[in-house]
């Protein structure tokens, strides 16, 4: 489709270009044209009172002479014969010959002839002083007819291919944006059929491929939902069979001994080992593909800050949000993201009086997504100290398992936290989410580590 549309643009701007181009170069050339044979009917009608005045060679040929034309050899008088006196050629011999002169003494009328030796000449009649006509011959040069013309089809020629060349530009982008979208929704759909479910596309681009990633994404989160319920639904079956077997379990126990006692009591533990091994699975498998999945941050931000904003009109206190209208998918799954806003949220109330105001800023990157919750209480004395598993950090009162939380769920996405001063004057909590995987263990600190220096 790419492609198609930059061939049509460049088609159709090809066409205009043609249609424009040429027309508009042909009327330069006859611009150019009329423009040397009008400054060369200028420069023979120069010579016209001299003729009314006098028919006299050498006057003539001064005049001739004094005039443009005459002083490049390039006019001509041809005088007739008056009073018995031999017909004269005033200045360079005749280039458009005897012929074409006499035809134009004759009708009375210019004309322009090809020259002998390239070019073009003007035959122009006048009058003179004895009623006769004579004809001033001006040489007109293929340079001059042609003055300008050049140039002129070069520019056009350069200004031509510009437009080509930036219609097939506007064309290719304008491609790559409709095209974008449509293989990033088919690259997510061929995910998502080999196996990977938590594959999601970007809500970008033309307003119908907008719509396709929404109803894509919504498919995606529907069979997340599906098969999420059927695992579950499995672990509850199997978690129902715990309780037969028990009683079988206990049944055998007072059968006494014997081979066939010993083989029905090793068949009843295998059958409770697959049952817990059913349910394990179960479970792990739902987890796993929650977490791939993961959620949208802006949504569940906008749905915790609800929750928590009636409690803060309760208490007096001015809350803002900022950032999270929008849609921002991160790879946490719901609970956990909920929990770490809830934690972050309850320190705010926890910790600060009555009153406090506290705002949540969303900033998001290429490859990250940026939480700050800010609040106007008194901040924190240690913040490097708070950040330890079951630390105040200085505050009274607190176990510090609330930040370990956000802690973990920043660092399972190779992200990490940080305590700082805000701009309302008290603490500042700053969660770092990485978009391009999720990483744990050393390589995620390592990781961690390197966009610590590089920020």
């Amino acid at each position: 489709m790419r492609w198609a549309l930059v061939k049509v643009c460049l088609a159709v701007t090809v066409m205009v270009v043609v249609a424009f181009a040429v027309p508009l170069g042909l009327v330069v050339q006859e611009m150019a044209r009329d423009r040397a044979f009008s400054n060369a009917e200028r420069q023979a009608a120069t010579i016209g009172p001299t003729l009314s005045i006098t028919t006299d060679a050498q006057q003539l040929h001064r005049a001739v002479e004094s005039t443009d034309m005459g002083a490049l050899r390039r006019m001509a008088v041809h005088v007739p014969a008056v009073h018995g006196e031999a017909a004269v050629i005033i200045g360079e011999p005749g280039w458009a010959g005897t012929e074409a002169v006499e035809r134009t003494r004759l009708e009375g009328s210019a004309r322009t002839v090809r020259a002998a030796g390239g070019g073009f000449a003007l035959l122009q009649p006048t009058a003179i002083g004895t009623g006769d006509i004579a004809v001033v011959e001006i040489l007109v040069p293929e340079s001059e007819v042609s003055n300008g013309v050049s140039t002129a089809w070069l520019v056009l020629a350069g200004v031509g291919a510009a437009l080509v060349v930036g219609s097939v530009a506007v064309a290719d982008r304008l491609g790559a944006r409709m095209t974008g979208p449509a293989r990033r929704l088919a690259h997510a759909a061929q995910e998502l059929g080999e196996g990977r479910l938590g594959a999601r596309v970007p809500e970008d681009g033309p307003k119908e491929l907008q719509s396709a990633a929404v109803a894509f994404n919504s498919m995606a989160d529907q069979v997340m939902e599906l098969l999420a319920n059927e695992r579950e639904l499995a672990a509850d079956l199997s978690h129902r069979l715990r309780t037969p077997l028990t009683v079988l379990r206990l049944n055998t126990a007072s059968l006494g001994d014997g081979p066939a006692v010993e083989q029905t009591r090793a068949a009843v533990e295998q059958l409770e080992r697959e049952v817990d091994a059913i349910i394990r699975t179960a479970r792990e498998q739902r987890s796993t593909a929650v977490a791939a999945a993961g959620c949208d941050a802006g949504e569940v931000i906008r749905e915790r800050m609800e929750f928590w904003s009636a409690l803060a009109e309760d208490q007096g206190r001015e809350v803002r949000l900022a950032g999270a209208a929008r849609t921002i998918r991160i790879p946490v799954a719901r609970p956990e993201l909920v929990a770490a806003m809830d934690a972050m949220l309850g320190n705010v109330f926890r910790h600060t009086a009555e009153g406090t105001p506290f705002a949540v800023d969303v900033h998001e990157t290429a490859d990250a997504v940026i939480v700050l919750v800010s609040d106007a209480g008194p901040g924190i004395a240690d913040p490097d100290a708070a950040l330890r598993r079951g630390n105040d950090g200085g505050r009274t009162g607190s176990t510090g398992l609330g930040l370990d939380i956000v802690r973990r769920v920043a660092e399972s996405t190779g992200g990490d936290v940080r305590l700082g001063s805000s701009v309302l004057g008290g603490t500042e909590v700053r969660v770092w989410i990485g978009l391009d995987g999720r990483e744990t263990g050393q390589s995620g600190n390592r990781r961690a580590g390197r966009r610590k220096r590089r920020r």
